[in-house]
């Protein structure tokens, strides 16, 4: 049976980290794990507890504390696979939920087939869902699963439990370069972007070990937001040209939103035309921070608001001082006086010079690269 190496996002799972290392150390050598790689995003004192854990088990652990939260528990699963070095990667909760003595029968379906991918399912022959804390829930994880299937129907067609966070895979079948993880869904993340062969082992989800379910309502909106950024980023065949598509839209939005600011407080708060307009622009300008930062570059956003919203003023203001000075050239240089011609040298050229420096340089400065920082337990 080909070695595998545990990845466990954890958010403030203290309670739960003990059992599940003791439980993970029972089948230890039915499934030949070589690590388990908790990827730690908490605020409460669960990496001390990894790291006291660890010493009463023989399985070896690791820890890895981001700098940055990116990605929410996607991204901490990115983070644990990139690290990995066995050739497989079994992704699992910590709440216990996943059963730990299922591992081996992943893994030996794994080791018995041709498949990139074995995901544990609720919902194929023999799965069951009854750790899901009530119909409501059950609904949406169901519901869920439904829309995914519906909008990537090839992708999804052999998975039954696309919104499972328990599975296995091939490290070497996937492209950890090319996942934009965001929200709790990794997997779906995982087989959309990727062509990989699945197989499915049924498994009963169990009820929360300790603690509190992470689920809510803003992870829901987090999931419907990942699904349609999916659907978009298929339509376009590089990173490049989806930001640009995005960043572009994002502009068209903004401009609809300062006319409609301005006229807003020119004719129904009386507002004088140069206060007016320093006023649309300047809320035009704060919420195209915000959609970029949100649609553009969700997966680049690093820094913190503090940092970015004044940067992102900055170099709003010079984008704009480009497009005025195009008018003035035109006047004043080359002598073009006609309206249309101040429309081309201003609208046309002076906004297109001013897009491509404010796309080049909130890039580059503003929504900047990923980081985060490995220690051992």
């Amino acid at each position: 049976m080909s070695s595998v190496t545990i990845v466990v996002p954890t958010f403030n799972e203290s309670d739960n980290v003990p059992e599940l290392l003791r439980r993970l150390d029972v089948v230890r050598e039915v499934s030949d794990i070589d690590e388990v790689i908790f990827v730690d995003d908490s605020d409460d004192e669960t990496a001390s507890v990894i790291a006291s854990s660890s010493a009463r088990v023989r399985v070896p652990v690791r820890v890895i504390r981001r700098a940055v939260r990116a990605g929410g528990l996607s991204g901490a699963v990115v983070e644990g696979i990139s690290a990995a070095a066995s050739p497989w990667v079994l992704v699992m909760d910590a709440d216990l939920q996943h059963p730990p003595e299922d591992v081996p029968r992943l893994m030996s379906a794994a080791a018995t087939t041709d498949a990139d991918a074995v995901v544990a399912s609720r919902y194929c022959d023999g799965g069951d869902a009854a750790g899901l804390s009530g119909g409501l829930r059950r609904l949406a994880s169901s519901g869920s699963t439904r829309l995914a299937s519906l909008l990537f129907p090839l992708r999804l067609r052999r998975c039954s439990d696309s919104m499972t966070g328990f599975f296995v895979v091939r490290r070497a079948a996937i492209d950890v370069s090319v996942l934009r993880p965001r929200g709790f869904k990794i997997l779906l993340e995982i087989l959309v972007r990727h062509r990989v062969r699945i197989v499915e082992v049924p498994f009963t989800f169990a009820q929360r070990w300790a603690g509190e379910s992470k689920a809510s309502m803003r992870q829901g909106l987090r999931f419907l937001a990942q699904l349609a950024w999916l659907r978009w980023d298929l339509w376009w065949p590089t990173k490049r040209a989806r930001e640009m598509v995005s960043f572009g839209l994002v502009g068209v939005a903004n401009l609809v939103l300062d006319i409609g600011v301005f006229n807003a407080l020119l004719l129904m708060l009386h507002r004088e035309p140069l206060v007016a307009k320093l006023m649309s622009t300047g809320i035009a300008t704060a919420a195209s921070y915000f959609m970029n930062r949100h649609y553009t570059w969700p997966d680049r956003v690093r820094s913190g608001m503090r940092r970015e919203l004044p940067l992102f003023m900055g170099l709003s203001a010079i984008a704009l001082g480009v497009a005025e000075t195009c008018l003035v050239i035109s006047h004043y240089v080359f002598g073009l006086t006609s309206a249309l011609a101040d429309n081309i040298s201003a609208n046309v050229v002076g906004l297109g010079l001013g897009m491509m420096w404010r796309f080049w340089s909130f890039r580059r400065w503003v929504f900047t690269a990923d980081s985060c920082t490995i220690s051992s337990a």
